[in-house]
């Protein structure tokens, strides 16, 4: 698969507390990550930062094991973002100047055309074709128990001043239970992981126009960025956009 990764600081932070990145195993097997971390200049970074670094490490010893062969992918993960939290949460305990930090986290797994997914926080994965749009994750927010409880709707909790605070998180317990999940991916379907420095700002017909727009994949992903910033960029914004070889084939 081809992808592209952008994180940017946005136009209000001083600091970049958001991490995005793809690994590669030698027979193609591919492992997306995004974090976005909370907990202040040093909690943030150093909890999304750490995420992404254990998981890149986690994976690689694989290139080295007999694991690929047959194996559970999806326990793998599973079993892996158990690990982060628990190295987090101990690590925190111990070091009382990031007491408190956690981070969203979105890895999937992708082996052949199957996708292996875990989710914490309310970063998000979106599939995107031709026709639609359609967000794989579920927001673990105040404001989505408070739209699935009917108490507000979908159009309320854009503008909601409690739209960014977060219900789970990687790190800031002592057990957390990632919502996990698998689907197949079509050859001209897209993969997208952001954190919401995408999300909040730019909806989601506008995100599914860019993404099958004409241009290349590199500047899809910037475009989407751009469009986050000139909406005001309140926020760090982070995306990486996967396609195959046929999908970057515009459709008719």
């Amino acid at each position: 698969m081809q992808y592209e990764v952008l994180s940017d600081i946005g136009k209000k932070r001083t600091l970049n507390e958001d991490g995005a990145a793809v690994f590669t195993l030698p027979n193609g097997i591919l492992l997306a990550v995004i974090a976005d971390g909370m907990g202040g200049h040093q909690g943030g970074d150093f909890a999304s930062s750490t995420a992404i670094r254990i998981m890149e490490e986690e994976f690689m010893k694989l290139e080295a094991s007999s694991f690929q062969e047959g194996e559970d992918w999806a326990e793998w993960l599973k079993e892996t973002v158990l690990y982060i939290n628990r190295y987090l949460y101990n690590y925190a305990n111990e070091n009382k100047e990031v007491e408190g930090m956690g981070t969203t986290l979105d890895a999937v797994l992708i082996k052949d055309r199957t996708c292996f997914g875990a989710h914490i926080g309310d970063s998000r994965v979106y599939k995107i074709n031709n026709e639609q749009i359609e967000q794989i994750t579920s927001d673990h927010s105040y404001v989505k128990v408070l739209v699935d409880s009917g108490e507000i709707t979908e159009q309320e909790a854009e503008v909601h001043p409690q739209r960014n605070w977060i219900i789970k998180a990687l790190g800031s317990e002592r057990s957390v239970e990632p919502d996990c999940y698998t689907f197949e991916l079509a050859n001209t379907t897209y993969l997208l992981l952001c954190s919401d420095g995408l999300s909040n700002k730019v909806d989601n017909p506008s995100i599914h126009k860019i993404v099958q727009s004409d241009l290349s994949l590199k500047e899809k992903t910037k475009t989407l960025v751009d469009m986050a910033n000139n909406m005001g960029g309140e926020d760090n914004i982070s995306v990486i956009l996967l396609g195959s070889s046929d999908s970057e084939v515009p459709l008719t």
